[in-house]
């Protein structure tokens, strides 16, 4: 199936075995900033997707060829991963086996009953909570046009009265005026009170050209307004590269940079792991497999995916 990936290094969940359960890429939103490109299918129906138990068959033969520590087996896929009508019975199948459980969620269909039990099977739920405002959502995450702000704001809330797990935010800093979101922003944090509020900025190729990270003010008033109200941590240096490898260079590569791009000094760390060479990351590159692309002064690497063509 070639849908789990890694383990790779998260500054959230210490070593993150990937599950990509959603194909490049069906998504809710069309976020400016998104890593894996433009949005080719905006949706908000739930169906399925790949088998659960195919899923968890994977996994168990994913870890045997793999070293090393699992923190967390996460769903960060190539979409928004509650679009999954089968993410319950694969949470329930992982967490049979013994896994501790991660999702990345965009949080758009919190207001559906079912996404929400889904969720509770879940040890870390991370929000995405970008803007509370109609202009400023609209203008970062781009979303589908039946979704509700309101809806979803409420479905947030829901999901925090009734989950056990940790649950924590993340918000998406980039180069445009705030003006008083971030004190709105704020202000829903008090009524939420997740675990931990992440401000986070792009620190990879971002689907819009014209999309940089916020600058130092905005990024200092965010943390003086957010601590004020929770625990509020920043999410904005880099992650390392201890990217766990199989001996296949090509197989660790493509499925990693599919849903993470890679710094070139990722690459050629995992290239020494695997016994490849930089001509291995040439013949992919003319084979039209992986692309390179250079954002913030560093060189990335990504799997070439229809959702990144015009990049």
């Amino acid at each position: 199936m070639g849908i789990v990936f890694g383990p790779v290094p998260s500054r959230r969940l210490g070593m993150s075995l990937g599950i990509n359960n959603i194909p490049d890429k069906v998504c809710s939103y069309a976020c400016v900033y998104c890593q894996i490109g433009r949005t080719l299918s905006m949706e908000i129906e739930r169906r399925e997707f790949y088998d659960p138990e195919a899923i968890a068959e994977e996994v168990e033969r994913h870890v045997g060829s793999v070293n090393g520590r699992i923190d967390y087996v996460t769903f960060v896929p190539d979409g928004e991963p509650t679009l999954d009508a089968n993410l319950g019975r694969a949470a329930e199948l992982l967490r049979d086996l013994g896994y501790r459980l991660a999702i990345l969620t965009n949080s758009s269909l919190l207001w559906r009953e079912d996404v929400r039990e889904d969720l509770s099977l879940f040890d870390y739920v991370s929000l995405k909570l970008d803007a509370v405002s109609e202009g400023i959502w609209r203008k970062i995450d781009r979303p589908h046009k039946g979704l509700k702000l309101e809806r979803i704001l409420d479905g947030m809330l829901e999901l925090r009265g009734d989950f056990g797990g940790k649950l924590v935010t993340e918000t998406m800093l980039i180069n445009i005026d705030y003006g008083d979101e971030l004190r709105r922003i704020a202000d829903f944090l008090a009524d939420l009170k997740p675990d931990v509020a992440y401000i986070g900025i792009p620190t990879r190729p971002p689907a819009e050209g014209w999309v940089r990270p916020a600058d130092e003010s905005t990024l200092n008033e965010a943390y003086n307004l957010f601590s004020r109200a929770v625990r509020t941590e920043y999410l904005i240096g880099y992650e390392g590269n201890a990217f766990a490898s199989t001996g296949n260079f090509e197989e660790d590569v493509l499925s990693i940079t599919a849903v993470h791009p890679m710094r070139r000094d990722a690459v050629e760390e995992l290239m020494r792991r695997d016994g490849a060479d930089w001509e291995d990351v040439e013949r992919l590159i003319r084979e039209g497999k992986l692309v390179r692309v250079t954002y913030e002064g560093e060189t990335f690497y990504m799997r070439k995916l229809k959702s990144r063509e015009r990049r």
